[in-house]
């Protein structure tokens, strides 16, 4: 049936799309690591909350999330600074022997809470769901349908839970690999954030390159 169809195509894209790395899915590694595998599913959980609300609210509201480029540049450079926070606190923890965790991530606000909050200020989801939504709108593979939509909603509901477990069982995976190593896994994950960070930095100056350039040439 097509219903069933939308659900695994939404779930086929949001399992895909978790799994590059992020800042979402290295933190809810990290959390593991540290924390344990509860805690870490409770951050994954916050996480596809929000993801599944903004998804809600793109399909209902395209014309306006299409004109906010504005603010998705700005929100990007903030999750930036939220990245390279995470980095440094990964390295403190790393090179300090009485710093065991990172202590943005292992902080008493419980992990459902810190992954809502984290993915709220994740604006790089929006634009990522936004494009997806009308390329499936525009083929009728999904259509402006309350029963359309909920089932896309389940899939990529479901689909990013699926990614998220591949980042936290593969970080309990990688802990027993090294012996419980804990400085040399904050070690490699300050390196991933610090990397996400700097590539991130880099596509935005180039994308607004590219706008100057168009409005140059126009």
């Amino acid at each position: 049936m097509k219903i069933f169809r939308i659900f695994f195509t939404g779930m086929f894209i949001s399992f895909l799309g978790t799994l590059p790395l992020g800042t979402l899915n290295i933190a809810s590694m990290q959390i593991s690591v540290t924390d344990g595998i509860r805690p870490a599913l409770y951050f994954a959980l916050g996480c596809l909350l929000v993801e599944i609300v903004y998804v809600r609210l793109s399909l209902v509201a395209m014309d306006w999330v299409r004109k906010q480029k504005k603010l998705f540049y700005w929100l990007q450079w903030f999750t930036i600074l939220i990245i390279a926070a995470l980095a440094v606190s990964s390295f403190i923890a790393a090179a300090s022997p009485h710093v065991q965790k990172n202590i943005i991530l292992s902080h008493t606000f419980h992990r459902f809470w810190l992954g809502m909050l984290m993915s709220a200020l994740n604006p790089v989801q929006i634009p990522f769901w936004f494009g997806w939504s009308t390329a499936l709108l525009t083929k009728k593979i999904l259509q402006p349908r309350n029963n359309h939509y909920n089932m896309y909603i389940a899939g990529i509901g479901i689909g990013t839970f699926l990614g998220f477990v591949v980042f936290i069982f593969g970080g309990q995976l990688i802990v027993n690999n090294l012996n419980a190593h804990q400085d040399m896994v904050n070690w490699v994950i300050g390196g991933i954030f610090t990397l996400t960070a700097v590539i991130m930095a880099w596509k935005i100056k180039n994308e607004k390159s590219g706008i100057r350039n168009e409005k140059v040439s126009s």
